[in-house]
């Protein structure tokens, strides 16, 4: 190179470095214009007035605010409703510094395309002059809620946590919205008490600042200055805010509404790249809306065998919106899945779903996967079709996963091994330490175990005799029921030179054979109990109550008793009877039912049979032997025992019954063919009140007469009502009013179901015809 050639060098650097500098200048010009000319255009619609009115107004307000015509042009593009009457067209004066601050701004918001890189321009513009440390831009959604459009000073992952807000009292930045003015947080303390305050630790942000952005009837859009200290804004700081706000709403507006200029064309090269690639594949562009969110996607290249997978409407789908070629996607997993990569960029990867394609004419079902990448602010979505031989894989892969097994192979002969993921995972082995040898698997085994699976395996390597085996191992999860399958492969000598087979854990079934077990185990032992308890207690109640063979004659009158245990369950109930002739001549008829079965209610009823008994026959009436009865239950060492009971004395010198009941049914009689139930006189159970009021009545009767007593069992069928069963009994006394011997047996058989469900106890007393 000449001697000249330096000097020529810095004579073509210079040329380079002014054309540079034009060209800067009059891109910032262009932008500038473009911002004057839309402030015009506005300034035109609202007030009818013509270009160069809309110019000489436009100066006008910039000089009487003080600002330049930048700025004022922002802020007319952010406040699109006219004015209301008597309202100010601007902002107050601010201090000159102030407004030098917001000039600056004002030449830089003109390169800003998005809300993202209007955050960022707001943090460096904020970040000396207020100390602040981010800045967050929300926009108000459709349902309430609040989505982040742009941020700055904070990380993707804390910005993908509070991307999305919901309408919920006490969220910052939808109270400023809610009430249309700046929201200062300015005391941590009270107001994290308050608030829900963004940050990770939440004091990571100390003080915050949340100001509605200008625009139409309400605010739609909040920026928010959050700051590390803990300190107030001053009125200078409150000033700047505001005006830089109303600065943005112009640009947020020109950055979010629907451009109506083309789109920059796609590089030839990127669209010769995608004709030539040999998978499915497209490049989506989000289109967003007036909020800045995704509304759908513009498809800027796409590969022929995508175009087949999208099955659109027909024709090419390059630069049509996604959701007009497939507008069922907007419901899938996969078009979250776009978004999300959008926000956040991590790829997304779909679960593998079947898709109905045509080949040949002939229609086939084939398996595909998706993944969507993030490139810039484009999404690159790939479809990987699976081969057969990946489905093969994945179904091996299900079923070891769902049976919760895995397969294994051992070659004898290198002492190499190989396993299925699922066989680590069964033996808690870490993949990293590699398979074991076969011959060194039963040591994992617990020690019990481990004699029985080390003969298994001899077999199985020595002697090919397959094998299948279970063991235990004791690890992490505590002991583990596993089942080893195995058999050889020989060579042409018969020697075993392979061993293939499956590991199953059967820890679950196991666990679940044993308590079936246990339980089976436990229900026995309770039977044998229990009919042990019964046994019992029907001995005592024989003992207690014996049943005489045949009627019996009392002051005249003959008397036959039924007594029916419960055939539903195993307990013996507490239903009692006493038909005795006393001292006097007169005859005492008992029936009572004790509530519960078992021992204690047997226990009971003796208590009651006995006790009852015994105060008539020393001379008590009726009613004050249900008295006393009364307090003996209240006392009693089962102070929630209760009994119903009925107590009839009859003289035969005028054929009287007088009869007193404690919550029991009525006696029936049965008169010429004519049956009806005595009416009871008052009381109430036994056991029910301290002091209960019991009452007598009288009942004369005459030959021929039959009077039935009778426990509950007789006349209830659960959950009919009493009274149906009270008159089915009425029924069935009528049709067979019968004197013979046995006919209680036969009235039983009528009234009674095949199962009983509680103890039946009947005193059949009857009155002799004269002769």
């Amino acid at each position: 190179m000449g001697s000249g050639a330096a000097p020529d060098l810095m004579e073509l650097a210079k040329v380079v470095a002014r054309q540079r500098a034009e060209m800067d200048r009059l891109r910032e010009q262009a932008a500038t214009s473009a911002v004057v000319e839309r402030a015009k255009g506005v300034v035109m619609a609202l007030s009818g007035c013509s270009a160069d009115a809309a110019d000489e107004t436009l100066l006008q307000r910039a000089k009487a605010a003080r600002r330049t015509l930048l700025e004022e042009c922002w802020i007319t593009l952010g406040e699109l409703a006219p004015a209301r009457p008597g309202e100010p067209q601007a902002t107050p004066s601010a201090p000159d510094d102030v407004a030098d601050a917001l000039s600056r701004l004002a030449r830089v918001l003109v390169h800003t395309r998005t809300p993202q890189e209007l955050a960022r321009c707001l943090l460096e513009h904020f970040g000396q002059d207020l100390a602040a440390d981010s800045v967050m831009i929300y926009a108000r959604r459709a349902g309430g809620g609040l989505e982040l459009l742009g941020h700055a000073g904070v990380d993707e992952r804390l910005a993908a946590r509070w991307r999305r807000l919901p309408p919920f009292s006490g969220v910052a930045a939808l109270d400023a919205l809610e009430a249309g003015e700046p929201l200062w947080l300015e005391d941590f303390a009270e107001d994290s008490a308050r608030h829900l305050l963004i940050g990770d630790p939440p004091d990571r942000w100390r003080s915050h600042a949340w100001l509605p952005v200008p625009g139409g009837d309400a605010p739609e859009v909040c920026v928010g200055v959050l700051r590390g200290r803990s300190a107030p804004f001053t009125p200078r700081d409150r000033a700047h805010l505001r005006g830089a706000v109303r600065l943005c709403a112009g640009r947020l507006r020109t950055c979010t509404a629907p451009s109506g200029a083309v789109a920059d064309p796609l590089p030839d090269a990127v669209r010769a790249l995608f004709a030539a690639l040999p998978v499915a594949a497209m490049l989506l562009t989000p289109l967003r809306g007036p909020s800045g969110g995704t509304e759908d996607f513009r498809i800027d290249a796409v590969t022929a065998q995508a175009s087949a997978v999208l099955g659109g409407a027909g024709g090419d789908p390059a630069g049509r919106r996604l959701r007009e070629v497939r507008p069922d996607l907007a419901d899938t997993p996969l078009w979250q899945g776009c978004l999300d990569t959008l926000a956040g960029g991590e790829a997304y990867e779909s679960e593998p779903f079947a898709h109905q394609e045509a080949a040949d004419g002939v229609t086939e079902l084939t398996t595909y996967s998706v993944r969507v990448s993030r490139v810039e602010d484009a999404l690159v979505v790939t479809w990987v079709r699976r081969a057969s031989s990946d489905r093969q894989e994945q179904r091996l892969t299900d079923l070891q996963r769902l049976g919760n097994l895995g397969w294994a192979n051992w070659d004898l002969a290198t002492s190499e091994a190989s396993w299925s993921s699922q066989v680590f995972a069964i033996l808690g082995r870490d993949p990293a330490d590699g398979p074991l040898r076969l011959v060194d698997l039963p040591a994992l085994a617990v020690p019990e175990d481990r004699s029985a699976l080390s003969h298994a395996v001899d077999a199985l390597i020595h002697e090919a005799l397959p094998l299948d085996t279970p063991f235990r191992v004791r690890g992490a999860r505590g002991v583990r029921h596993l089942r080893l399958a195995a058999e050889a492969v020989a060579d042409l000598r018969g020697r075993p030179v392979e061993v293939h087979g499956f590991l199953q854990d059967l820890t679950a079934r196991r666990r679940a054979e044993l308590a079936l077990v246990e339980t089976e185990r436990a229900i026995l032992t309770q039977h044998d109990v229990l009919q042990a308890e019964r046994s019992l207690v029907a001995r005592l109640q024989n003992a207690l109550l014996p049943l005489p063979e045949r009627a019996v004659d009392l002051a005249g009158l003959r008397v036959e008793v039924a007594y029916l245990p419960a055939q539903a369950g195993i307990h013996v109930g507490g239903d009692w009877f006493s038909a005795i002739e006393l001292p006097d001549g007169d005859a005492l008829f008992v029936v009572g039912d004790v509530a519960g079965h078992g021992i204690g209610a047997v226990a009971t009823m003796a208590q009651l049979r006995f006790t009852a008994k015994g105060m008539v026959i020393t001379g008590s009436s009726l009613t004050g032997a249900l008295a006393r009865l009364n307090t003996l239950l209240l006392h009693s060492r089962d102070s929630h025992a209760t009994a119903t009971m009925v107590l009839a004395r009859y003289r035969p010198a005028d054929r009287r019954l007088v009869w007193a009941q404690a919550g029991h049914t009525p006696p029936l009689l049965l008169r010429d063919g004519e049956v009806t139930y005595l009416r009871r006189p008052g009381g109430m159970l036994l056991g029910g009140a301290t002091a209960p009021r019991f009452e007598e009545a009288e009942c004369r009767l005459e030959p021929g007469d039959r009077v039935l007593l009778y426990t509950d069992g007789l006349v209830e069928r659960p959950p009919e009502n009493i009274d149906v069963g009270l008159a089915r009994l009425a029924e069935a006394v009528a049709v067979r009013p019968g004197d013979a011997a046995g006919s209680l047996g036969t009235l039983l058989e009528a009234m009674l179901e095949d199962e009983r469900r509680d103890d039946v106890c009947v005193l059949d007393i009857r009155v002799p015809k004269e002769r």
